[in-house]
């Protein structure tokens, strides 16, 4: 199976359109056998292995966003039936060395990796947190089920706060951290 790396879907966004070259051809190994976009990129999605493009994934092209969720899972985007995998596969990187290269890339575009793909973000510095709440109330109202905030605030208040916002709201955060002085929520939207 073909898809994308969490660094991309990080660097992306939040995808709006997927793209898919047509199945039953062949495409020579790194030849493009889709595209993605979101508001702020586009890009390619190339195949590591030359062969017939078999099959595409119709739930990332119906919502996009299940490709950068869950690219490891059901995010995958294409199946590919290879036609000189013997060959191909000595140009493929180990594990170390994938390993070492996604360091470097995660490290350069100071990527950070989350429980969840957020759809919004919230950066709330030098708010209190009962007025980033109050904002939160509004937003929830106007998302769709299984959609996900991202709040950042340097409140201190602010784990304790969301804990209890959570308890009373019935919205479950799904991943909570702090770098620095700032701290991070994923509110993920169930009702």
């Amino acid at each position: 199976m073909v898809g994308i790396t969490t660094i991309l879907a990080a660097v992306a966004g939040k995808l709006t359109s997927i793209t898919p070259k047509p199945e039953g051809q062949a495409y020579a190994r790194g030849k493009a056998i889709g595209a993605i976009e979101s508001g702020r990129y586009f890009g390619l999605i190339r195949t590591p292995v030359g062969g017939t493009l078999v099959a595409v994934n119709g739930t990332v092209v119906r919502r996009p966003k299940t490709l950068s969720e869950d690219p490891y899972g059901e995010g995958w985007f294409a199946r590919m039936r290879p036609s000189q995998f013997e060959d191909d596969k000595r140009l493929l990187k180990t594990i170390d060395d994938a390993t070492a290269l996604l360091r470097v890339q995660i490290g350069a575009l100071r990527v950070r990796c989350f429980a969840a793909f957020p759809d919004y973000e919230m950066f709330e510095i030098g708010v209190e947190c009962a007025a980033v709440l109050v904002k939160l109330n509004e937003l929830i109202g106007r998302i769709d089920v299984g959609d996900v905030i991202h709040i950042v605030s340097d409140d201190g208040t602010a784990p304790i706060e969301m804990v209890q916002w959570s308890e009373e709201r019935e919205q479950p955060v799904v991943e909570s951290r702090r770098e620095g002085n700032l701290y991070h929520f994923l509110v993920r939207k169930v009702r």
